[in-house]
């Protein structure tokens, strides 16, 4: 879907991005992951054409990246844009206009997600009648209305109470479901391994790994697994070492009639992939 080829971004002396390269696959969640400061945004706003890399080149579905491809494109930014004196509706329909839908379909579509969210009577409100998480629903459902084949979060579940983040990753999953490709940009890595299938991770304005996700917990890992098991002095719990030769630890229990309870691979979590990479 999306590749970034060798990108390179510079203020003055200054790198924002050295020679990064990613390839986004489609119909998945992409993380892009990495402290602040590491270059993240950067590269969104380069995908976005909001500015334009010093080198490299950014492909989408193969081709290079022009103005009117990122009509195709949905990115809801970091840094919330609502005009704060404007009506809901009106409001909504404006931004649906200036990606390519009528206002009558723009019209027909937001009362469809207005419903779907219960927030049918927001739509005379002006936005600074509401709170953070309410003006960030009606950003993303800006954001989504017109169906983008690439959708980019930067941060979607700030501001979010728990039932609410919970109905956004589900519709997040659910676009992915139905073929959408989303990168997300976020620092919260229990939603990275509920959501994304493959990550990159950028830090100090390089790649430092990139990948499945399932695939890099286990590269990271330490080959040790949990082995719980009840014998007549009660139940035990031990860490061992995951290779052959360690498994005679197991047979040896079963060997002597010991009830086994659960032998299983312990992964390490992607929060402590992340402190051990950029640290």
């Amino acid at each position: 879907m999306l590749q970034c080829n060798s990108i390179t971004k510079r203020f003055g002396d200054f790198a924002a991005l050295d020679d990064v390269s990613i390839e986004v696959p489609k119909g998945k969640i992409f993380g892009l992951l990495g402290p602040n400061g590491a270059g993240k945004t950067t590269l969104i706003r380069i995908i976005n054409r909001i500015t334009i890399p010093s080198s490299g080149q950014v492909l989408l579905g193969g081709e290079r990246m022009t103005d009117e491809m990122v009509r195709s494109i949905g990115y809801l930014p970091e840094e919330r844009g609502l005009y704060k004196k404007m009506k809901v509706g009106d409001q909504a329909v404006y931004f649906a206009r200036l990606r390519g839908m009528s206002t009558s379909e723009a019209i027909s579509e937001l009362k469809k997600w207005f419903i779907k969210f219960g927030i049918q009577s927001w739509w005379d409100k002006k936005v600074e009648e509401l709170s953070k998480g309410m003006a960030q629903k009606v950003q993303f459902i800006i954001t989504v209305l017109h169906k983008p084949q690439l959708l980019i979060l930067d941060e979607p579940f700030s501001g979010f109470d728990p039932v609410n983040a919970q109905l956004i990753r589900n519709e997040i999953l659910r676009l992915r479901d139905e073929g959408t490709t989303v990168i997300l940009s976020t620092h919260n890595m229990e939603s990275v391994e509920e959501l994304c299938d493959n990550i990159a991770l950028i830090n100090k304005s390089k790649l430092v790994v990139a990948g499945a996700t399932d695939e890099i917990r286990r590269r990271y890992g330490d080959n040790k697994v949990e082995l719980v098991y009840t014998d007549e002095e009660g139940r035990h719990t031990e860490t061992v070492d995951g290779d052959n030769g360690d498994n005679s630890v197991l047979r040896n229990l079963i060997d002597r009639g010991v009830t086994v309870n659960s032998y299983r691979e312990l992964i390490p979590r992607m929060n402590d992939i992340f402190i051990k990479l950029v640290s």
